[in-house]
């Protein structure tokens, strides 16, 4: 592996996560950061043509792609609903 290779794989490898069975997953948001993307709308555009894909595929889409939601507290109390995704490998 080349010191390029190596970078990115440990830049993927501090963001994963595991969930309560021991699962790896990324969250979309944090991805969306490492690969560029300055703009929620269009990372979420790449992510809307793999689920499509995988759908045409076979593959069950939902083991992949998990929508979920992160709350954002803002000023007052106030409470804001960011999409997300949990994806798998």
């Amino acid at each position: 592996m080349n010191d390029i290779e190596l970078y990115n794989e440990s830049i993927f490898e501090n963001i994963k996560h595991k969930d309560e069975n021991g699962n790896e997953y990324w969250e979309a948001r944090e991805l969306q950061t490492v690969l560029e993307y300055s703009q929620w709308r269009r990372f979420n555009s790449v992510i809307e043509k793999a689920i499509i894909s995988c759908k045409l595929s076979g593959i069950n889409v939902l083991e992949h792609f998990a929508n979920v939601g992160k709350v954002l507290k803002g000023a007052n109390n106030s409470t804001k609903i960011l999409d997300d995704y949990k994806l798998s490998r």
